[in-house]
């Protein structure tokens, strides 16, 4: 399945009940380089890694789907996850863990993105249990922000 979601080279990540919604799920990456140091990431012991794509797949009564997918943008079958920038991103530094109230959390930060604007770019992610469905985080992390089923398209000026 991991295979037929990103391609040869895939790569399963974790597997299990990771959203706690008692379904099986894969997280699955195709990798963009090597392990990072996640220190000072909150989100566990787990390492960082660069990333060209990911996803989330489901395991529901035999049949498995995308609940969540990061390619250039990060979505869920109902848009464009909250936080997300118009901007297509090339790579992503993936951090995940998993809680055992929480489930999976996963933070995306573009590679692209320098030191001192990662942290205003960096997206958390975790399953939304009232909505059913991976939805992003406000910075709080306290609330769920809704999806967009479109991303405004960046306005250039000519002179």
């Amino acid at each position: 399945m991991a295979e037929q979601a990103l391609g040869k080279n895939a790569e399963i990540l974790d597997r299990g009940d990771l959203a706690g919604n008692g379904t099986d799920q894969l997280l699955v990456v195709n990798r963009a380089g090597g392990r990072l140091s996640a220190t000072g990431s909150g989100l566990g012991s787990q390492s960082a890694i660069l990333i060209t794509r990911a996803a989330v797949l489901e395991n529901s009564e035999g049949k498995w789907s995308e609940v969540l997918l990061c390619d250039e943008h990060l979505k869920n079958p109902r848009g464009y996850l909250g936080g997300s920038s118009a901007a297509r991103e090339t790579g992503w530094r993936l951090e995940y863990a998993k809680d055992p109230k929480q489930g999976l959390e996963m933070k995306f930060t573009p590679v692209n993105a320098s030191v001192d604007e990662a942290a205003g770019k960096t997206i958390f992610v975790r399953w939304n249990a009232g909505a059913k469905r991976y939805q992003s985080l406000d910075p709080s992390h306290e609330r769920y922000l809704s999806e967009a089923p479109t991303l405004e398209t960046p306005e250039s000026v000519l002179r």
